[in-house]
């Protein structure tokens, strides 16, 4: 076929080699920088050609960019969430929406008992002082951290990320509760986990971990009332969204000792800047969004898009479609 004929795909980012081996002389690819978190100028001008959308979940996939794409056919993020796409002006517009859920369920889980561990036995601080000379000798009360086994674990949301964590913390000795609006009687069955109220589970657990999507009823999930209800010996993980919690809020709570502290893996805004108050916090480990960041996760996530974004070129259902009323239109 002659590759002008070829359905024109707009890429957002630039990934390593390999990655899109599957659009290969399927499509025309116009492939953005490394490092965005807008579209370029460049693909920008291409929207009134494109057919496809590859997009990353720094790309803001709203009203405005759908607005002059009007050859659009489909959007696939390269992520399990899709905050930053417009679901509703997509499925208005007949577009399916793909992501890609279930390829990152260990990185992410993995990484949520990395953080945890690390926030529980204050590695970072323990690193801090090792660094900058305030390791004098072994003392008997030096970084004194927290026990994992018969300490509470609240988990909330038990998708597939947080029953992945839920059998990771059962290997601790972790007693496991739950939040989730679904029952899920195999992993009460399985691990002796209890389901509870978001309220008893706040006030309960010794480490607090969040798996639940961001969306309108749980943006801010965690503000100041959620965290004074916490233990003021208890700990904050978040690995799935950073405006689940909010900003100024865990910052009063790290600085007033409502908690004793928190692991990031995302934040709001994001990145944070370099000056942000959260960085300034010795009880606050923070990471750069890296859940999801082992070779063979990324790779398995990169071409899972392009499984989407293939199908929706030739008319037929996402494998992994968010928005599957599209089809009854």
């Amino acid at each position: 076929m002659d590759p002008s004929n070829l359905p024109l795909v707009l890429v957002s980012h630039t990934l390593p080699d390999g990655w899109l081996d599957l659009l290969e002389n399927r499509c025309r690819l116009l492939i953005g920088p490394k490092d965005a978190n807008e579209l370029s100028d460049e693909l920008f001008t291409e929207l009134p050609n494109a057919e496809g959308l590859y997009s990353l979940l720094t790309i803001k996939v709203d009203e405005n960019l759908l607005s002059q794409a009007p050859r659009l056919k489909v959007v696939s993020n390269m992520a399990v969430g899709f905050d930053n796409v417009d679901v509703e002006a997509c499925t208005k517009r007949g577009i399916p929406v793909g992501n890609t859920p279930g390829v990152l369920t260990d990185g992410t889980a993995d990484l949520t008992m990395a953080i945890l561990l690390a926030a529980a036995r204050r590695l970072f601080e323990a690193n801090l002082d090792a660094r900058e000379g305030r390791w004098i000798t072994w003392s008997p009360t030096g970084w004194l951290g927290k026990d994992l086994r018969g300490a509470i674990l609240g988990i909330v949301g038990m998708g597939k990320i947080g029953s992945a964590i839920a059998k990771r913390a059962a290997g601790f000795g972790m007693k496991i509760i739950f939040s989730d609006p679904n029952p899920h009687k195999e992993i009460e069955e399985k691990f002796g986990a209890n389901q509870v109220s978001i309220e008893d589970l706040l006030e309960e657990s010794d480490f607090v971990s969040l798996h639940v999507p961001l969306t309108k009823q749980t943006h801010h999930m965690i503000d100041e009332g959620a965290l004074k209800s916490m233990k003021p010996s208890a700990l904050l993980i978040n690995t799935s969204r950073g405006p689940i919690v909010e900003t100024d809020a865990l910052i009063n709570a790290l600085e007033n000792d409502w908690i004793a502290g928190a692991a990031l893996d995302v934040t709001d805004p994001e990145p944070l800047p370099a000056d942000h108050p959260l960085y300034q916090l010795p009880n606050c480990l923070i990471v750069p969004h890296i859940g999801s960041a082992t070779w063979n996760t990324r790779r398995r996530m990169a071409e899972r898009a392009c499984e989407n974004l293939l199908a929706g070129l030739e008319g037929k259902r996402l494998p992994f479609c968010v928005n599957p009323e599209v089809y009854e239109r």
